[in-house]
């Protein structure tokens, strides 16, 4: 994961390459944008999709860079949460009569912004 600052009082974390397809990956971080840290890391712990335990990991890598710049915890808000598509792997599956059909297997770029309000 890449952990970058951005202007002002707003601290970003990256998962690239992600391997989950990301149109999965959009229906989990859908439901934390704009919510406090806390109530949607809540969201995320009790979601049963296998891309929320992702989503997390992001989001509590963009609070630990928010701690380390002395942020206030408690008023810690997601401010971006965004799939962006990576590249896509294309293997292929034998089939019958020596035919073979294409396998998509589809990465994401988890990107999570928080800010202090």
């Amino acid at each position: 994961m890449a952990d970058t600052k951005t202007n002002g009082d707003a601290w970003k974390a990256k998962h690239r390459f992600a391997r989950i397809a990301p149109r999965k990956a959009r229906l989990v971080i859908d439901m934390i944008r704009h919510l406090p840290c806390q109530q949607a890391l809540d969201v995320l712990r009790f979601n049963p999709r296998r891309a929320s335990g992702m989503i997390a990991a992001v989001l509590k890598s963009a609070m630990s860079n928010a701690n380390e710049q002395e942020a206030d915890m408690s008023r810690l808000v997601v401010s971006e949460a965004r799939v962006d598509e990576g590249p896509t792997m294309k293997r292929w599956r034998p089939k019958d009569r020596g035919r073979a059909h294409p396998i998509l297997k589809r990465t994401s770029h988890l990107i999570v912004e928080v800010v202090e309000r």
